[in-house]
């Protein structure tokens, strides 16, 4: 058992790696997509809303098979972490532009008006009023997102990537203990599961703290 657990622990890089990377995409490339979606021009609008639905609307794994044997296969040279980073980086833009999108509603006007009586310059009533509001309304919902990315993570042992899954399926083709290898995968996708959600409670309830003082 011990061997077994071994080789499935040897797949934690891989897909710790794969889900940092594609939800530090997804984190950066939201903005964009959600300042389209909130854009005052209605074509920039209904194209950012087109692109979120597309985005969400495919199964992970078709993107994947998309980005790695059709983009990848004939125009320019991916690795399967790439491809994998890629493709889930681009769905979790489009996850993240809606969290974005709905923090932005929820901080009240009053501290927009606030700021406009401070005289604050644009960047000042950004970074110093609004992106810590939105950061803290925007932390539980993109810990949950995460916590789901990384389990969707296991869609890149599809493409090679020597993850999690792709472990367990080859000790499982050894060993013939099915059962026990993915009882112990299981248990491994928990236990890197629950430091991000404690993680996510503690970051929260820091902001909270910090913005009402």
């Amino acid at each position: 058992m011990n061997d077994i657990l071994m080789m499935l622990l040897a797949g934690v890089p891989w897909t710790v790696g794969v889900t940092v990377c594609a939800f530090a995409v997804g984190v950066v490339l939201g903005f964009p997509l959600c300042a389209l979606r909130m854009s005052q021009v209605p074509s920039l609008r209904v194209l950012g809303a087109a692109l979120v639905l597309t985005l969400r609307s495919i199964p992970p794994i078709v993107w994947l098979f998309f980005i790695f044997f059709g983009i990848g296969g004939g125009y320019v040279t991916l690795s399967p972490f790439v491809a994998a980073v890629v493709g889930l980086g681009l769905i979790t833009a489009a996850q993240m532009a809606e969290v974005y999108r709905g923090a932005f509603a929820a901080i009240p006007d009053g501290q927009y008006e606030a700021a406009h009586v401070l005289n604050l310059s644009a960047p000042q009533r950004f970074f110093d009023v609004v992106l810590p509001q939105l950061v803290r309304i925007s932390i539980p919902t993109a810990a949950t997102y995460a916590i789901g990315l990384l389990k969707d993570s296991a869609v890149a042992s599809t493409l090679g990537v020597a993850d999690i899954s792709f472990q367990a399926y080859q000790v499982s083709q050894q060993t013939f203990q099915g059962l026990g290898v993915y009882s112990a995968a299981a248990l491994v996708y928990l236990v890197l599961s629950v430091p991000v959600a404690l993680a996510s409670r503690w970051l929260s309830s820091t902001l909270q703290r910090r913005i009402s003082l």
